[in-house]
């Protein structure tokens, strides 16, 4: 027993890290429990806001021990959040995002959708939320999910009851399933839906309750629960050698860009639910109950129970594939139902189920990972029979030409068919994000197909259709073309296969900084797509700049080899600021893409294109100090950003901090949730301190309040305060101090054009040895004057500031560098009149 639970658990775990690269390869336990949710025709959708904000364990539970088929529609992709494990942020951060949702799913069994809402960030109530996301059309494609995954049940993770208690996007996905859940069933509601689905009523909406939402465990103890239901979630499932709470300790686990890496648990544990719209269970320990969740639901659906139900009974572990004939008969039957909606699902599920017990391989492998429109690929084809069923492979089919080819090829037991095919592809649209296609604003992605709305990716480009005989019964299965390889340290590697341009074009800084009228040097990466591309390069400046030369020639002999060519940049004489667009022209045709490829072993290789541009900045700046020591935290760019202007910033790792090594810093930052991310900190505060203590400055930018000491020299303690209108008033407190005039003035405007928000986690409890800077607040609070705090310590200066610079410095917003050169050269005015007076 203890052999077959290690090897179940191992398998997970591995099918988890390349589940999107490597074909799934199911042992007789999995194709079993796919037999079971075959014999289930019920739905459950699952609402929240974020990816992270999902209840795996419920998912799981309702997924695995229901045997429903469950979905979690995340209304956004996590797009304003941080990342732990990368640079990546913005819209980068919400590819992988959904990315790590849909490894979730693949663990927990669920089915993941989205709605266009961007995640712009928190929010405070769901009035800001709704304005900024566009509440109609948010409403619309919740609908449109409701009306399209047709679930009986539908359970919100937070309560449309309390706005303003929690983050706004929290409530605002309560309400709007609230609202969305009699609309999916009224014709006049979003009518040029129902040109591609039809109306649907769900069941019943719940709310997934907990003592949290009470305040505390006494409280909901005391509650009323009349109106409740609830769950041992901690089933234990033999055939997995996994418990439901175990499996959605593993499932959370999979949102490592959040450090949601997690133990897992085991044992009993209840889950609630509180009923609040449509027809209330007669048996509180069933959630379905009532609802027909049998073969019996669709016409015609008897005599396919009837078979498959005596499959479940009789399932062969040890022979699967005994059960082909039986399954291709009910094949046949469900192709002829009428229910569009479950033909569809369950025709999916029993083709799944039916490759399985034959253990049947197909697999077609180009010779690299991308290709170009316009162009001829080969593709190696495996086809492998590992059963004693008669099978033939009677043709392939190929979706980006159309093209059917013959085959006629007997599928012998275990005996393995290769063959290599050449496939056109014609003029077909670039593999990126759907959602990313289009220019996007703040709250909401824009999506030109309506059909496509709400799903997780991007459907593959070239995707091969096999033809089959199986049992003389014909079946086909549809499979993308990937690229198979191996390396010597890694393996055998799966990649996705992607249409990418001929030539793509790369900036290496997002944003450039000109912190006077002097020229720069600014490089471009061009990237060739193909073999043998050459043509011009261009930058395109904003009014009042200049470059030199107007256009460069490349020319690159090899595939996704790149060349780089250098301009010169001339900014404006006063401050100001635009965009600088990379062109390259080959054969007549214009590119103007950047390609982005984000490759984490835990989720399949994402390429993404965007425009290839940068933001230039003029800046009026001035600046004091040198050489900056950066401690990173969990990943940011302000390090780069400070490049950007002049200074000589050295990265140290924490390990290596002593007495004497921080000794030639001119200051020292600490990144963000550094002492959050790096517990080796609290070992090495001693020496920071002693380095501001002999005359450093040294800046700890914001960490989050829970489980966490800065070791500040004074007493300071975090909270959650935050100001999240990147536009609220800032009153500046310290008007005298250096720290806002030297060695720039800083003032109001300078704190015009922020993005996303002002700051967050300020503390709220300082000692008399700190001096607060300035004062901010949300609209109808009351104002938080710790968003920066500045004490003296020794012959430095320590502090710490929740405001955003990690979002500002590298949106170059120039406010943003001011203020920061300014923290740097605290105290250093002095040193600069020592300096003249000796000259």
């Amino acid at each position: 027993m203890y052999k077959k639970t290690l090897f179940c658990f191992s398998f997970l775990l591995i099918s988890v890290s390349i589940i999107a690269q490597k074909p799934q390869k199911l042992t007789s336990n999995q194709i079993y429990e796919k037999v079971q949710k075959l014999n289930f025709l019920g739905s459950a959708l699952y609402i929240a806001a974020h990816p992270d904000d999902e209840n795996t364990r419920l998912i799981a539970y309702l997924s695995n021990h229901e045997k429903a088929r469950t979905g979690y529609l995340s209304l956004t992709r996590g797009d304003g959040g941080q990342n732990l494990i990368g640079p990546e942020i913005r819209e980068l951060l919400g590819v992988i995002r959904t990315q790590e949702l849909l490894a979730a799913r693949s663990v927990d069994g669920g089915v993941q959708r989205f709605s266009r809402a961007n995640d712009f960030g928190y929010s405070k109530h769901p009035d800001e939320t709704l304005k900024i996301w566009d509440k109609d059309k948010v409403l619309a494609d919740v609908v449109w999910a409701i009306r399209t995954f047709k679930p009986d049940v539908i359970i919100n993770r937070f309560n449309h009851r309390t706005p303003g208690t929690t983050h706004g996007h929290h409530t605002s996905s309560a309400m709007l399933s609230v609202e969305a859940f009699d609309l999916a069933n009224d014709k006049t509601k979003y009518p040029s839906q129902l040109k591609n689905i039809s109306t649907w009523q769900p069941n019943r909406l719940f709310f997934n309750t907990s003592w949290w939402f009470y305040g505390s465990r006494d409280k909901f103890a005391k509650a009323d629960k009349s109106k409740m239901l609830s769950f041992d979630i901690g089933t234990y499932y033999p055939l997995k050698g996994l418990s439901n709470n175990e499996l959605a300790s593993i499932a959370s686990s999979q949102h490592l860009c959040q450090g949601f890496g997690r133990l897992t648990t085991r044992g009993n544990q209840t889950e609630w639910v509180e009923f609040l719209k449509g027809d209330f269970p007669k048996d509180k320990k069933d959630i379905f109950s009532g609802i027909n969740t049998t073969w019996n639901r669709v016409k015609g659906g008897g005599e396919i129970g009837d078979i498959l139900y005596e499959v479940e009974k009789n399932f062969d572990f040890v022979n699967p594939s005994k059960h082909l004939p039986t399954l291709m008969k009910a094949y046949g039957l469900i192709e002829k139902i009428e229910d569009k909606h479950w033909r569809n699902i369950k025709i999916k599920e029993l083709k799944e189920i039916i490759k399985a017990c034959a253990g049947l391989y197909i697999e077609a492998s180009a010779n690299s990972s991308s290709t170009t429109p316009n162009s001829i690929i080969d593709v190696n084809f495996e086809v492998l029979n590992r059963s004693n069923i008669s099978m033939e492979l009677t043709s392939i089919k190929f979706n980006s030409n159309g093209k059917l080819i013959s085959k006629n090829l007997d599928l012998a037991p275990n005996s393995k068919q290769n063959f290599k095919e050449n496939i056109t592809v014609g003029n077909m649209e670039y593999s990126s994000p759907y959602w990313l296609t289009k220019p996007w604003d703040l709250g909401m992605y824009k999506v030109d197909d309506k059909t496509i709305i709400g799903n997780p990716e991007s459907v593959r480009p070239i995707q091969v259709e096999y033809n089959l005989m199986i049992e003389n019964k014909p079946i086909s299965f549809t499979i993308p073309v990937v690229r198979r390889y191996s390396k010597r340290d890694k393996g055998e590697i799966y990649e996705p296969f992607e249409i990418l341009p001929k030539v793509t074009t790369k900036l290496k800084s997002k944003v450039i900084i000109f912190s006077d009228n002097a020229s720069q040097q600014v490089s471009l990466e061009v990237r060739s797509g193909a073999k043998n591309v050459s043509g011009t390069v261009s930058l395109k400046v904003p009014n009042g700049w200049e470059v030199s030369p107007n256009n460069a020639e490349f020319s690159i002999e090899q595939k996704n080899d790149v060349q780089i060519v250098d301009f010169t940049v001339t900014p404006s004489e006063n401050q100001s600021e635009g965009v600088l667009k990379a062109i390259a022209t080959v054969d007549n045709k214009q590119y103007d893409k950047e390609l982005v490829e984000i490759n984490y072993n835990h989720i399949p290789k994402q390429s993404v294109l965007l425009p290839s541009q940068a933001k230039v900045v003029r800046l009026d700046i001035e600046k004091i100090g040198k050489t900056i020591g950066y401690i990173q935290g969990s990943g940011d760019a302000v390090s780069e950003s400070l490049r950007q202007i002049g200074y000589n910033v050295i990265e140290i790792d924490p390990k290596n901090i002593n007495e004497e090594n921080l000794k030639d810093f001119d200051a020292v930052v600490v990144g963000i949730r550094a002492y959050n991310t790096l517990p080796e900190l609290q070992f090495k505060q001693k020496y920071l301190l002693e380095y501001v203590k002999n005359g450093g400055n040294m800046i700890v930018q914001y960490n989050t309040s829970r489980r966490v000491d800065v070791k500040a020299p004074y007493e300071l303690q975090l909270s959650r305060d935050r100001v999240t209108d990147e536009n609220a008033k800032v009153t500046m407190l310290a008007k005298n101090h250096s720290i806002l005039n030297y060695p720039n003035k800083v003032s109001n405007s300078d704190f015009n054009g922020w993005v996303q928000e002002r700051g967050l986690y300020f503390p709220n409890k300082w000692s008399s040895e700190y001096t607060p800077v300035l004062s901010m607040s949300d609209k109808g609070e009351s104002a938080k004057d710790g968003s920066l705090l500045i004490a003296k310590y020794g012959k430095g200066n320590y502090m710490y500031t929740g405001l955003s610079f990690f979002r500002e410095l590298p949106a170059g917003v120039s406010g943003a560098y001011k203020l920061f050169a300014n923290m740097l050269s605290v105290g250093k005015e002095k040193e600069v009149k020592k300096k003249k007076v000796k000259l």
